[in-house]
C-alpha cells in the first residue's frame, strides 16, 4: 500500500433543471421565490457521479445532456482512494441508491450528493439545495402537484450506471 497521503479535490456541480424558469414562475405559482430546480453531482477522480431513476451513474465532468454546470462549489479534499470510493458507490447502488428507490422529494440526486460529500470530505452540500423539496411542498400548489411530481424520475442521459458488475476501479 502506498505510504504517502494523496488527496483528491471534490467538487459539487450544480445544474438548474428549469434553466431560469423557476426564478420567473415560482412567485406566481408557489407564492415564493425559488432560484432554481437543482440537480447536483459530485466530481472527484476526474469523473462526475450522480443519482437518478437509473441508479448511480458516472460520466466525464459536464458529460451529461445537461452540459456544463451552472455553478461549481469546491467541497474540499479527500484522502479516500478511488478504489475505496468505487466500492462504496457499488454498495450504495445495490442498497440505498438503487434506481427503484429514487423519490423526487425525499430521495434524489441531492440526497445522494449530500451523503457522498460527507463521506469524502465531512462537508454537506449547501442547504438551499437540500431544503428545496420542503420549500415546494410547504406551498398549496406544491401539495396539489405532489402526486404528479412524485411519478417523475430524473436520470440525465449520458452517464454510465455504476453497479458491482460495472465497477470502474
Amino acid at each position: 500500500m502506498d505510504q504517502h497521503n494523496s488527496t483528491f479535490g471534490v467538487q459539487l456541480f450544480i445544474y438548474d433543471l428549469s434553466r431560469g424558469m423557476a426564478r420567473q414562475l415560482s412567485p406566481i405559482m408557489l407564492g415564493k421565490q425559488l432560484d432554481g430546480i437543482w440537480h447536483t453531482s459530485i466530481v472527484v477522480y476526474g469523473e462526475e457521479f450522480f443519482y437518478g431513476g437509473a441508479g448511480i451513474s458516472s460520466c466525464p465532468p459536464g458529460g451529461t445532456m445537461l452540459g456544463p454546470p451552472d455553478t461549481v462549489v469546491e467541497l474540499g479534499n479527500t484522502e479516500v482512494t478511488e478504489e475505496i470510493f468505487m466500492d462504496y458507490l457499488s454498495s450504495l447502488g445495490e442498497t440505498t441508491y438503487s434506481g427503484d428507490k429514487y423519490r423526487l422529494f425525499e430521495h434524489n440526486c441531492n440526497t445522494f450528493t449530500n451523503e457522498v460529500a460527507q463521506f469524502l470530505t465531512g462537508n454537506k452540500i449547501p442547504s438551499y439545495i437540500t431544503d428545496l423539496p420542503s420549500e415546494v411542498l410547504s406551498t398549496p400548489f406544491g401539495q396539489v402537484l405532489r402526486p404528479i411530481l412524485d411519478s417523475i424520475h430524473i436520470a440525465p442521459p449520458g452517464g454510465n450506471v455504476i453497479s458491482s458488475q460495472n465497477n470502474h476501479s
